[in-house]
């Protein structure tokens, strides 16, 4: 089955603006001295870049595929 590279493409699209808004909360929680929160945040938006950068991955045209 083809990847739906079009759809998978704005996927990564949405998940750009979404780690970008979790920043921008974990960066107001950093200056509110909520570092509990803050370091939860941080630890989503390391786990967003690594989704972000799997779905790169499919999107890449002449990518080696595993087996």
């Amino acid at each position: 089955m083809p990847v739906p590279i079009a759809e998978l493409s704005s996927v990564a699209t949405a998940l750009d603006e979404l780690n970008r808004r979790v920043v921008a909360i974990a960066d107001q929680a950093a200056s509110e001295h909520d570092e509990e929160t803050a370091s939860e945040l941080f630890a989503v938006e390391r786990a967003l870049k690594g989704a972000g950068r799997r779905l790169q991955r499919l999107t890449t045209p002449g990518r080696p595929r595993r087996r």
